[in-house]
């Protein structure tokens, strides 16, 4: 669906100030993908988000939107914007009415569409994130943290996106909130077959809802592959300031201590499957010998 050939973006160009914010970037997002993006700060990864849907013009390179130049002359940026939809970290800053139903149908009423249409629109993408009709009428500023954020990515889902970006959606908010939003874009995901990017500091987050990780360091692209693969790089990882998950130094942790453990665990689930499965396997090494020794 969207493709970046070559991408290169410098704030203040041709100023003394110049900084190279992206170098060469090409990588290709494809249809029904749950994409992770990591990199520490100042890495680009903001800055690349911002390029999908045209917001920021590249300085160098091109960016396809289904094997169409978005840079073309009469490409409708207006399309794009609607077909690739961007939450912002604290998305709830730009909650402005005087209601949750009129703002959610702010996008899509500016997308010229018919009363009816925006209000079904609107109530489709309320309930998609878990926000029910008694919520309506209320003022956005009375919502909690975790609701204002449901009620912001509402406002995008309204307009009915192919791609969904969200920059750190969790952030700020407690526990039951992070898991609320993550699990409702999971079932985003899964039942729309919506193609999700999120960007997330978090690495438990990522390697429990993703498919695939991009790392950015420094404006390049360093990895693109599967949660396991990429944080079986994790001492790479380190060294750009990041982690992984960890459970995944739990493992290797045992592993140096002499237990057969898996050490390319991701996820809690599948350290305690791993580690049980040690357990059970010292448990019958145990009963061996045991039998040996006439017992």
């Amino acid at each position: 669906m969207i493709t970046l050939r070559q991408v290169e973006y410098k704030y203040q160009e041709g100023t003394p100030m110049e900084t190279e914010a992206l170098h060469k970037v090409s990588l290709e997002i494809r249809d029904g993908e749950f994409i992770g993006l990591i990199g520490h700060t100042g890495s680009g990864k903001s800055t690349l988000i911002q390029h999908l849907n045209g917001l920021v013009r590249a300085t160098g390179g091109d960016i396809l939107y289904n094997g169409e130049s978005i840079y073309r002359e009469g490409f409708s940026m207006k399309e794009l914007r609607s077909r690739v939809g961007l939450v912002f970290q604290y998305p709830e800053h730009q909650l402005f009415e005087v209601d949750v139903f009129t703002d959610v149908c702010f996008g899509p009423k500016n997308q010229g569409l018919s009363k009816e249409e925006i209000e079904k629109r609107a109530r489709e993408a309320l309930s998609l994130v878990g926000i029910g009709e008694n919520y309506y009428k209320k003022s956005p500023f009375e919502l909690s943290g975790g609701e204002k954020r449901r009620v912001a990515i509402a406002g995008v889902l309204a307009m009915e996106p192919e791609v969904l970006i969200l920059d750190e959606p969790t952030a700020g908010l407690d526990p039951r909130g992070r898991d609320e939003i993550l699990g409702q874009l999971a079932r985003l995901h899964r039942e729309r077959g919506m193609t999700v990017i999120l960007v997330s500091h978090s690495m438990e987050d990522v390697a429990k809802y993703v498919d695939r990780i991009m790392v950015m360091n420094h404006g390049c692209l360093v990895f693109d592959d599967t949660p396991r693969v990429v944080f079986g790089h994790y001492k790479e990882l380190e060294e750009m300031g990041l982690a992984a998950p960890q459970v995944t130094y739990i493992a290797h942790a045992l592993a140096e201590a002499g237990f057969p453990v898996r050490t390319d665990v991701i996820t809690v689930e599948e350290a305690e499957e791993a580690i049980l499965c040690t357990l059970n396997m010292d448990g019958v090494g145990r009963m061996e010998k045991a039998d040996g020794e006439g017992r």
